[in-house]
């Protein structure tokens, strides 16, 4: 449940703390009192736009706080969901959810959820589904056709049948792009297989390996420079080694004279063992640069033939690709596909298979979805009828239809989506002898309320929403329906918290905590005060509600009366 909002520079709200409780919260307060704002506050928790026309005057940012309590259960999944996608969630130990929106009038927002950053997307998915809102403007989308074929899936509990349809769905769109992108023209195909071949023939012709253009630039360098790399590998050998003061004989000289004194003074042993490694080193040396100097010649015909080679592959690789690897990878990729344009006839019926078997799967799905919604729809049409009577429109009927979502293709079949292949349409006969029509075309203001009301309350054991927030929806009603209207507002608060925003004493008398909204104004400027209001305090509210701002002592005595009895039943 929400168990504490904490509302900062929003709107008319200053500083605002509320600690809320279980079962059924109503929240009063004159016409223009500031009740809504409350709702709109917790619009922006549940991933709703932000604007900063929200911003308190005289206010840098407004900043909208709550702390949800989860039970166990969805504590783990949200907590498994969140570190799935790299975040924290909420611990074992800690007392709930947190989240915290700041709108500010740079336009540099923030979010939080569960300790780390978050996005309105994020809380559009997590939040928006533990608190519900149902308010004057929700109502307009109970007459919409997707939030119909939500509310039967919903009843009907369908999560899993709905995620098989759009995993069959999603299959069906990949195999039937993969085939239409494989039967493409014959003509295309063919100027295509022609490129490819000529490309293959070049690339083949030309017999590439793997690092041959390093290997040639470093030997035309080499045959473009014979001479100088001739003469220097040349005096390299005379100077160390041949010549008569060769630099090996040099260090032999000095070995002997060194060797009969390390016999006299030890200290001298390393040096002499030293520059035996010297000359040993200096003769390999030497005989390598004569063996490289013996290899060593002026090629002319070579170097054509190199720079040939050379210009060859650079050639290919403008056309192919940015280096030599990547016009042998190209190659391969070539012959790949003339490899599949051969077998084009198997590909395509390979094709063709998975296609057909993917749209089987997809009727399948679709099939098992529409036999689910059919058997919930009389069961869904029979919960809301039960509730309408008891809200006076006992004549009242909703009927709910499950049709082809469009027309046949030119096949005969009905065409499918990742929902499945039906249309959900409420509709709405309030009273007898009248042709049922679509909801949206029929229903008043307060009949959409009573219905909204039936279907919360159809979706009561279902529904994994934790708060229903319900802003108004008495709207149209009073008397002894709108207690009807508190006595159901019990009956669905007794399995989940709901906060109700009522203009209706008789629906008010019914909560389990009442709060409060006060507008005051002063030094030119207009405040939004939040209090609860229990015993004396709350008798005098239900009064105000009754008779005005200054009640009567029978407005006084009627309230406590109505308090009595909504207590008793």
């Amino acid at each position: 449940m929400l168990s504490v909002l904490r509302i900062s520079g929003f709107a008319l709200i200053d500083e605002l703390e509320l600690d809320l409780g279980p079962g059924l919260t109503v929240i009063t307060g004159e016409t223009g009192a500031g009740k809504s704002i409350i709702v709109e506050a917790l619009g922006l928790l549940r991933g709703g736009r932000a604007s900063a026309e929200v911003i308190r005057a005289g206010r840098d940012e407004a900043r909208v706080e709550a702390i949800i309590d989860l039970p166990p259960a969805s504590a783990a999944e949200l907590r498994a969901r969140l570190e799935a996608e790299g975040r924290e969630g909420p611990g074992d130990r800690e007392p709930g959810l947190l989240v915290r929106r700041t709108v500010s009038r740079t336009g540099r927002g923030r979010i939080h959820l569960a300790g780390g950053l978050a996005t309105a997307g994020d809380l559009t998915t997590t939040v928006a589904g533990l608190i519900d809102i149902a308010s004057q403007h929700d109502q307009q989308s109970l007459t919409d056709a997707e939030s119909q074929m939500a509310i039967l899936d919903a009843f009907a509990e369908n999560e899993r049948l709905r995620a098989d349809m759009a995993a069959a769905h999603r299959t069906l769109v990949e195999t039937t792009a993969a085939l239409a992108s494989f039967n493409a023209d014959a003509r295309t195909r063919a100027e295509r297989e022609d490129l490819l071949k000529f490309q293959l023939a070049e690339l083949e012709a030309a017999a590439l390996q793997p690092g041959e253009d390093e290997q040639l630039r470093v030997e035309r360098e080499r045959l473009k420079g014979a001479e100088k790399f001739f003469a220097a590998a040349s005096r390299g050998e005379e100077v160390l080694y041949a010549q008569e003061s060769a630099v090996v004989g040099m260090i032999a000289a000095v070995s002997r004279e060194l060797l009969p004194l390390a016999a006299l003074d030890p200290t001298l042993a390393s040096a002499v063992e030293r520059l035996a490694g010297a000359q040993a080193t200096v003769e390999d040396v030497a005989r390598d640069l004569g063996r490289y100097a013996s290899h060593v010649r002026s090629d002319p015909a070579r170097l054509a033939e190199v720079e040939e080679r050379l210009f060859l592959l650079s050639r290919l690789c403008r056309k192919h690709g940015a280096t030599l690897a990547e016009v042998i990878e190209r190659r391969e990729v070539i012959a790949r596909e003339l490899a599949e344009m051969g077998s084009f006839e198997e590909g395509l019926a390979e094709r063709r298979d998975a296609q057909a078997r993917a749209d089987a799967a997809a009727r399948a799905a679709a099939e098992a979805l529409s036999k689910s919604r059919r058997r919930a729809a009389s069961g869904l049409e029979k919960k809301i009828a039960e509730t309408l009577r008891d809200l006076g429109l006992g004549s009242a009927r909703l009927p709910i239809l499950v049709e082809p979502r469009a027309a046949a293709d030119a096949a005969g079949e009905v065409t499918i989506g990742a929902s499945g292949a039906d249309r959900v349409r409420f509709l709405f006969a309030p009273n007898p002898g009248e042709e049922a029509r679509p909801l949206a075309r029929i229903a008043s203001g307060g009949e959409l309320s009573r219905v909204m009301l039936a279907v919360k309350q159809a979706l009561a054991k279902t529904d994994r929403v934790l708060t229903y927030i319900f802003d108004e929806v008495d709207s149209g009603v009073g008397g002894g329906t709108a207690e009807t209207i508190g006595r159901k507002l019990k009956k669905i608060a007794a399995a989940r918290q709901v906060i109700a925003i009522t203009h209706l004493p008789q629906i008010a008398a019914f909560a389990d905590a009442h709060i409060r909204v006060t507008k005051t104004s002063g030094q030119g400027r207009t405040r939004v005060a939040v209090e609860p209001v229990s015993g004396k305090e709350r008798t005098r509210e239900i009064a105000r509600m009754l008779g005005g701002s200054t009640p009567s002592a029978e407005a006084t005595a009627h309230a406590d009366e109505m308090l009595r009895r909504a207590s008793a039943s």
